[in-house]
């Protein structure tokens, strides 16, 4: 569901692959390279590195000698969930606002000076962090840096841009509102998390980002993009020393504080909440449940059970809904993870004629799967597809880039792709079967944006 450059929002579903098992710190192999002051380097694989710069800024890169081009990524972390109360929206809206332009550039010279070099520049907000990307031909690695330094460091956030800038954004709300298999995914996460920050929509409502300042946008800057909170990855045709003495030449000398830790959701919505509007021709449903944090030991048996459940053309709601019922064009799986929480479950879109059948079904399998689990054949099959797709996605300096940023943002171990893959073999049937048990009808959130 991710859009082309600089689409806002982060996915409502995340890739399966390395955005789920890139993450953290130090591998097994791991072993000090390095030392510069406070800084300090390892090597966590070959052509992998890791430094800590005396600021708590956190640099890392893979080399790639197959490639001719860099992916570039910066990572403050903090997004939606650290924004101030009654101001919804504020940090998606200052990911915009860098792009308006800095004390060297105007929003015009940020996007050509990448352009003019055959690459391109892309910017997301997430509940939990903000990221600015650039992929460039390696020979440009400088000019990236600088102007990802730029962005995150020195935007001027003036007034008269905010008003502009603003404009943009309450266009993209409306074009969320227009877009109902996007606002039921923004629906279904408020009813599931009543009152906490991984139910906010990241866009904010329009009334929230009329009232944010550009006062607040300041205040908001000043506390999220720190070196202390910053993670750089990088992946392609790249040195590992030129890319930290770049970075580090480029920080301000404050560090800050980095930010404070989201608390766990108090509270949970369960049923079936039905929510009709004008317009339309069809009804898009999605079914969840709480699920568990990056951190948590059920994770790779949450990544397994989703997929089984419904992450491709063999799984159970594809076959069963759209296979044998026809009742279908579009039924998947999907999964969110937070630091402090997360979630999990299903989406659908059907006629309205056909809304009922297709709510029974999808409960079914929900009920099915809860009751009975994954037998050993689906179960070994889910594991050879999910590292399949491990080793596809990796295939690309950007998949790898956001795979090295993950190791810090989820605060786990850097690990090799086979330690990888024997992970994935190494969940229990006591494992799989907790999750499933977790997926009972009962204890879902189920949500239907219908026509009126």
């Amino acid at each position: 569901m991710r859009r082309p450059v600089r689409d806002g929002r982060e996915p409502a579903v995340p890739a399966v692959g390395a955005s789920v098992w890139g993450a953290a710190a130090d591998g097994p192999d791991a072993r000090p390279l390095a030392k510069d002051g406070n800084a300090s380097t390892e090597a966590l694989e070959s052509g992998v590195f890791r430094t800590v710069l005396p600021s708590g800024a956190i640099v890392l890169s893979e080399r790639m000698e197959s490639v001719r081009s860099v992916a570039l990524g910066t990572w403050f972390r903090a997004g939606t969930a650290h924004e101030p109360a009654g101001l919804g929206g504020a940090a998606h809206l200052l990911e915009h606002m860098v792009f308006k332009g800095t004390e060297r550039r105007s929003a015009r010279e940020i996007a050509l000076e990448i352009e003019r070099l055959g690459g391109g520049l892309d910017a997301y907000t997430s509940h939990e962090h903000t990221s600015f990307q650039a992929r460039v031909p390696d020979t440009a690695l400088e000019t990236a840096v600088d102007v990802l330094a730029d962005l995150g460091f020195s935007a001027r956030l003036a007034p008269t841009d905010l008003e502009l800038e603003r404009e943009v954004v309450l266009e993209e709300i409306a074009r969320v509102d227009d877009t109902p298999d996007d606002l039921v995914f923004d629906l279904h996460a408020e009813f599931l998390f009543p009152g906490h920050p991984y139910g906010a929509p990241i866009l904010g409502t329009r009334e929230s980002v009329e009232a944010v300042s550009a006062e607040a946008l300041g205040s908001l800057r000043d506390a999220a993009y720190r070196p202390a909170g910053l993670v750089v990855a990088a992946a392609g045709r790249i040195e590992h020393d030129r890319l930290v003495d770049l970075v580090a030449a480029r920080l301000p000398p404050e560090p800050g504080d980095p930010p404070g830790e989201v608390p766990a959701p108090a509270k949970r919505g369960t049923g079936l909440r039905r929510i009709e509007r004008p317009g339309g021709r069809q009804v898009h449903l999605v079914a969840g449940a709480p699920g568990v944090p990056w951190g948590d030991p059920l994770r790779d048996a949450s990544v397994i059970v989703n997929t089984a459940l419904g992450g491709g053309m063999s799984s159970r709601l594809f076959q069963r809904i759209r296979e044998d019922l026809g009742l279908a064009y579009s039924v998947f799986s999907w999964q969110s993870f937070y630091r402090s929480g997360g979630a999990t479950g299903a989406y659908l879109g059907t006629r309205p004629e056909s809304a009922g059948r297709a709510r029974d079904a999808l409960l079914a399998e929900f009920a099915r799967i809860a009751r009975e689990g994954l037998p050993p054949d689906e179960d070994v099959a889910t594991r050879t597809q999910l590292k399949g797709q491990l080793l596809l996605s990796l295939e690309s300096p950007g998949s790898r880039m956001h795979r090295l940023a993950g190791t810090v943002l989820h605060d786990e171990p850097y690990r090799p792709l086979d330690e990888i893959a024997r992970r994935i073999d190494g969940v229990t049937p006591e494992q799989i079967r907790e999750v499933c048990a977790g997926l009972e009808p009962d204890g879902l959130a189920v949500l239907e944006l219908a026509p009126a």
